[in-house]
């Protein structure tokens, strides 16, 4: 028992950083109570443990009397005088009285307690050494897996759990593997513990990585203003310079795309889109997008909502995989986002007009006139033969524009709905 209770005190001050008095304190008074209830009748019985040799000594309190009447509270002079020659009588002594079959006892109490104050001791580590580092990336081993595809990650002195929700679903981890996460929070557990949570699925671990590679986020010159994420697959983010000289873009990018490059091999090759940021959602929106082209774009009045209208072999890219392209770019613009295709739109379009055109509204028989249009182009629309509202309404922004040589289809569009406007 000496030698396994020195081990452990060895292991654990060496391993797990717990200070060998605070384990030989918490035995101790384990022991003690199990102590008084092997020895009865005795008084102030305590157990004290040699942190170096790991020997354990039981003593009792017995007075010293002229007569025993009480053989487990008292002891002759006679004898006492062996044990503490200068004794005198009234006077209580420490008698050793180690009980029969204590070692087994012993080596069942510090396994307890062993247990229970590594817990304790443990938290308080974990709490001293990562609960100032959250939001930091940290390294460690993949130690085993534990309720299926939770990851339990060896950082040294503790370890740590990653949630499979924490990790993309492309990424897979092998005993032994080393990962980098960020530290999302330290929590207690329901045993009285505490336990640290990793996450690479969290946009932070994305800002951290830059943090890392580009020196002017590190030092505060670009500031990455928002991120969104669908880990594993894509992420985007838009970035703002405080020096009107330095290229925020680029500096994330890096020579020949060094530094982007390092971030996405990192993340096993998830997209990054990097983007300037401007509070304009509209703009960001467009930053977004580029190089496509939005034709139109709709917003509701409260900002809130915005459809964007794409060519037809653009919305493909602009919709993206199960949507994700438009998703995110509606998250980072922080907006709702319906992306429509331009064939689409025009259906929609002339649909409304030409139910307009069917109407019983008077005003579109009336002399055509079309507020912000020249009078030179309402001149030719009419000797083209569209000299009312409702013969223009019951055209196309095609039609029009071959009609007329003097106009566009952009032009078409817009006067095609100025009509549609002031009759809606």
């Amino acid at each position: 028992m000496n030698k396994d209770l020195v081990a452990i005190f060895e292991y654990l001050e060496r391993e797990k950083g717990i200070k060998r008095d605070i384990i030989v304190t918490a035995i101790e008074e384990s022991l003690r109570a199990a102590a008084r209830k092997s020895i009865k009748g005795m008084i102030n019985v305590s157990v004290s443990i040699n942190s170096k040799t790991g020997t354990i000594d039981v003593t009792a309190q017995k007075e010293v009397v002229d007569k025993v009447t009480i053989p487990d509270e008292e002891i002759s002079l006679e004898d006492a005088r062996v044990l503490v020659p200068d004794c005198e009588l009234g006077q209580w002594i420490d008698i050793s009285v180690m009980p029969e079959d204590f070692g087994r006892i012993a080596a069942q109490t510090a396994r307890q307690v062993i247990a229970q104050k590594l817990r304790g001791a443990e938290r308080d580590v974990i709490y001293e050494e990562y609960r100032h580092r959250a939001n930091e990336i940290i390294s460690g081993t993949v130690k085993r897996h534990i309720r299926g595809a939770t990851l339990v990650v060896d950082l040294g002195k503790v370890e740590a759990i990653m949630p499979d929700r924490f990790y993309p679903k492309t990424e897979k981890y092998n005993v032994g593997d080393r990962v980098q996460a960020l530290l999302l929070e330290v929590r207690d557990t329901e045993g009285g513990g505490a336990e640290v949570i990793l996450t690479r699925s969290h946009p932070e671990f994305v800002v951290q990585l830059f943090a890392q590679e580009v020196p002017e986020i590190h030092e505060g010159t670009i500031t990455i203003e928002r991120i969104v994420r669908d880990p594993g697959y894509r992420t985007k983010l838009a970035v703002r310079s405080q020096d009107p000289k330095i290229d925020p873009v680029g500096a994330c990018v890096g020579v020949r795309g060094n530094r982007v490059k390092n971030v996405i091999r990192e993340l096993n090759n998830e997209k990054i889109d990097i983007i300037p940021f401007t509070e304009d959602p509209t703009a960001l929106l467009q930053n977004a997008l580029a190089p496509i082209e939005i034709k139109k774009m709709l917003v509701n009045e409260d900002r809130s909502n915005i459809l964007i209208v794409v060519n037809d072999e653009d919305y493909p890219a602009a919709l993206g995989k199960r949507g994700m392209n438009a998703r995110l770019n509606g998250d980072l613009a922080e907006v709702e986002l319906q992306v429509q295709k331009m064939s689409q739109y025009q259906a929609e379009k002339d649909l409304e007009r030409a139910q307009i055109a069917s109407s019983d509204d008077p005003t579109l028989d009336e002399p055509l006139a079309v507020e912000g249009i020249s009078g030179m182009i309402i001149e030719s629309l009419i000797s083209a033969g569209y000299d009312t509202p409702r013969k223009v309404l019951n055209s196309t922004s095609t039609e029009l524009a071959s009609s007329i040589p003097e106009i566009s289809v952009e032009m078409a569009e817009k006067i095609l709905e100025q009509i549609r406007k002031k009759r809606v």
